[in-house]
């Protein structure tokens, strides 16, 4: 087989395509000056844990000043650090510490709102009604005799009326938490200002950014605003039920004027900064944000969201690819984030099953089995690698971390929780601090304690207890990550249809092949030398149950 590896250089403009990036929370990664809140300069002392991994690029979740009303996601200066997490130095030596390392940096952008800590929101208060601060924001004046009504029946992400009153009883858009109001794109001042944002971190050495809700910026906000009729269509999931491009606030085509302006100032930097999309919406409308001449990648959730299924996922993996190959970009592949329930608890759980309600059961209904949760996982991740594109891992899959399902509610930090009455229990669970040691009041997360607490078993996982352990989660990873950048080429694959049913089988170039067996029973592997296995193989060298195999 001949070996090829990648051309990361800073020179290559291509970096990406095929590239994996670790996605960091910082306040759950590593906490320096002994708070309980992860910080920069605890990310920069791990970071020759991701060169050890093998990853390619760390994304740095948003680090910015922040009352932490929904994890940091609500920004009051994007220009700036959070002082709990470091200062604008401290991300400086972080860049170049990674740099040195061979690690690019990317940025997570918040364009969608500010908090309403923001000085903008705070001199839009001021000013009132009809004033050039409120333009940069989406207020309008309520219904009803005297205005006590929202605006619209719009819904907010995270439960209850899109619309928050202010004392003088006008009304403001927050497609999220009351702490976020929703920014006016149509607004000049709001687009000159983040295209200062891009460059700014760009100069600072961000290497791209990752943007968040990259779908809703766009609004339709000419008078009368339209009633959308039923609660479940404030929903991305109801994105279906409009005409592709004309949903009020989600996907709409205006958004794309704002991504190729965006791309002309990516693109004046050596290399081109590069950009991601978080957009929750269907592939063929999910690959116009990938275009070359806009972000250049999307993640696909779709994939995320596929059941462990051998026929789904072959049908999602063949259209992903066509889909990136037309808009000329590398398909994208993810199995967790800080917004979902971990994949090695999440693939267990039955067809149908309602995440919230597992979450509200503390993880019983139903139990979910770790052991073979975590067998799963690993079988995932190596079909993941083995396909053409870029993987996005998250923080602590690597370890093999389950979701924290059984937090008790007076923990609970999402917003999510009080704003749904209560009702959906949220993201912390797979928020919680890593564990870095077997011991330890947070077990090395820091000195002191952690702002989620960790359960016991997470012992048992710590990089510690599985560095350099052979089969171990952490090693498979470095393994794989290792053989991953030698067998890396092109960015196609060929399916093997002679395979025995749930079981998928792909070949890329020089005959490299990946084995994924999704059935209940053990299979022969094609003949070929054993690179790596998810899973010891089983009596006879066959590939059982819930393992993934790479051949040469």
């Amino acid at each position: 087989m001949t070996v090829r590896t990648p051309d990361l250089s800073p020179q290559n403009p291509d970096w990406w395509r095929q590239a994996v990036i670790y996605q960091v929370y910082p306040r759950s990664f590593t906490d320096a000056d002994g708070d309980g809140l992860g910080d920069l300069k605890g990310v920069t002392q791990r970071l020759t844990h991701l060169a050890a991994l093998g990853v390619d690029a760390l994304w740095l979740s948003p680090f910015y000043p922040s009352e932490l009303a929904d994890g940091g996601y609500d920004v009051a200066d994007h220009r700036d650090v959070d002082p709990r997490l470091g200062t604008l130095d401290d991300f400086d030596a972080l860049t170049a510490e990674a740099h040195r390392l061979g690690l690019k940096v990317i940025v997570d952008l918040v364009p969608n709102h500010t908090s309403h800590q923001h000085a903008w929101f705070q001199e839009a208060l001021r000013a009132g009604p009809g004033s050039a601060a409120r333009d940069r924001y989406v207020f309008r004046d309520g219904r009803g005799a005297h205005g006590e009504l929202p605006p619209t029946d719009w819904q907010s992400v995270f439960g209850g009326s899109a619309w928050q009153r202010v004392p003088d009883g006008q009304w403001y858009l927050h497609l999220f938490a009351p702490e976020q109001p929703d920014l006016n794109w149509a607004n000049e001042e709001v687009r000159a200002d983040f295209r200062t944002t891009l460059r700014f971190w760009s100069d600072r050495g961000a290497d791209g950014f990752r943007v968040d809700v990259a779908h809703a910026l766009a609004k339709d906000l000419d008078e009368p605003l339209r009633d959308l009729g039923a609660p479940e269509l404030s929903s991305e999931a109801a994105l279906t039920e409009f005409a592709p491009g004309t949903h009020p606030f989600y996907d709409r085509d205006e958004v794309h004027e704002i991504y190729r302006d965006w791309r002309k100032i990516l693109d004046a930097y050596t290399p081109p900064r590069t950009a991601v999309a978080e957009a929750w919406v269907p592939g063929a409308r999910r690959t116009l944000y990938a275009r070359p001449d806009e972000l250049g990648q999307a993640f696909n959730f779709e994939y995320l969201q596929a059941a462990w299924d051998a026929d789904a996922l072959r049908a999602l993996i063949t259209s992903s690819l066509a889909d990136a190959r037309a808009a000329g970009a590398s398909a994208t592949w993810v199995l967790s984030n800080h917004d979902v329930v971990r994949h090695a608890s999440r693939l267990m759980l039955p067809p149908g099953t309602d995440d919230n309600a597992w979450l509200l059961s503390g993880g019983h209904a139903p139990e979910v089995d770790e052991a073979a949760g975590l067998r799963r996982a690993r079988a995932a991740t190596l079909l993941m690698l083995a396909l053409p594109g870029s993987s996005y891992l998250y923080q602590g899959e690597e370890l093999g971390l389950p979701e924290v399902a059984d937090l008790p509610t007076e923990v609970l930090q999402d917003p999510i929780w009080e704003q749904t009455g209560r009702v959906r229990k949220g993201r912390d669970g797979c928020r919680v601090p890593l564990p870095w040691t077997t011991s330890g009041p947070s077990y090395g997360f820091g000195p002191g304690g952690a702002w989620l607490p960790q359960p016991r078993s997470f012992a048992a996982y710590a990089v510690e207890a599985q560095d350099g352990v052979d089969g171990s989660t952490l090693e498979l990873y470095r393994a794989a990550l290792k053989l991953r950048r030698k067998l890396l080429d092109g960015e196609t694959l060929t399916w093997e249809d002679d395979t025995p049913p749930g079981v998928l089988q792909f070949t890329r170039h020089d005959g490299w092949r990946c084995v994924t067996n999704l059935s209940d029973t053990a299979v022969p592997p094609p003949a070929g030398e054993l690179l790596l296995s998810s899973a010891p193989l089983a009596a006879g060298g066959l590939i059982g149950p819930d393992t993934t195999a790479w051949l040469a």
